[in-house]
């Protein structure tokens, strides 16, 4: 396993049910089976990241497999771009491991493939380690990822922020990085609710220092969302704190509300040094 200490860079290794590194700093493995790489003084806040409310929706949601056609096509994506002798693949801001445990699919064709999931949220964490134990979580940054230089063959970002200058750290040389990014009308039916003048999202791909973009494809499809879904899904975005209580009380109340996903799936290989 790749990590490294958040406090020195050194390397950890696992000794019983606790990472140390050589100069003795440890972080225990949670009877779940993740590890928490957060150092306090890195916190933003006590509990960074989605709270348990914000959790749970998230949850309810993917659970419902409208964003399945995603999942599918970004495990399809990594099928055919990992190279031979894949031994690492990270999701940033894996959430609950709706993602992440998909990608461990991918054992029948790298059989060698550890898939690593990293997110702020301890909430989400542990329950991914709980449910996917085939996966390994930790609680980690996006921006000091604690996974050592060099390290990882392929990185997936849904959504995630991460500084580009620790993903080409942390990226092998000819390493993957596959981003999604929410395309020009994704959830455009619900911003409609929210706001008089709904702008398009910008779909401009991401110029990432160090890296050559060679695929570029958009995903787009409508979904048929029942009352429940909706609110579930409202609470997912980053409008949901402009949402009024009249527009709640609407989606809770619909028995059929069609909205698009519009996703754009982009692929990145490291270049040679």
């Amino acid at each position: 396993m790749p990590y490294q200490c958040p406090l020195c860079h050194q390397s950890l290794t696992q000794q019983a049910n606790t990472w140390r590194c050589e100069n003795n700093h440890q972080f225990d493995l949670a009877k779940e089976g993740y590890v928490n790489l957060m150092p306090a003084h890195h916190k933003s806040s006590k509990n960074p990241g989605d709270n348990k409310e914000m959790m749970q929706a998230r949850r309810l949601f993917l659970n419902t497999d409208h964003y399945q056609p995603l999942r599918d096509h970004v495990v399809n994506t990594l099928s055919k771009n990992m190279m031979q002798g894949t031994t690492n693949l990270l999701d940033i801001g894996c959430g609950e491991g709706y993602y992440t445990s998909a990608f461990s699919k991918l054992n029948k064709q790298y059989p060698e493939l550890n898939v690593h999931g990293l997110d702020i949220s301890k909430i989400a964490v542990r329950y991914a380690a709980k449910r996917y134990p085939e996966c390994h979580f930790c609680v980690a940054s996006s921006h000091r990822l604690p996974f050592a230089d060099d390290s990882l063959d392929a990185v997936v970002r849904i959504y995630a922020p991460c500084r580009p200058e620790e993903l080409q750290r942390a990226i092998k040389e000819n390493g993957l990085l596959v981003t999604v990014t929410p395309a020009a009308r994704h959830l455009y039916q619900l911003k409609e609710l929210i706001y008089s003048d709904v702008r398009l999202h910008n779909i401009a791909p991401e110029n990432i220092d160090g890296f050559t973009l060679i695929e570029d494809e958009q995903l787009h499809y409508e979904m048929c969302l029942q009352g429940e879904e909706a609110t579930a899904l409202m609470q997912m975005t980053p409008f949901a704190w402009k949402t009024s209580q009249a527009v709640w009380d609407q989606l809770g109340q619909e028995s059929q509300f069609s909205c698009e996903a519009d996703f754009s799936i982009r692929v990145y290989r490291k270049n040679s040094q």
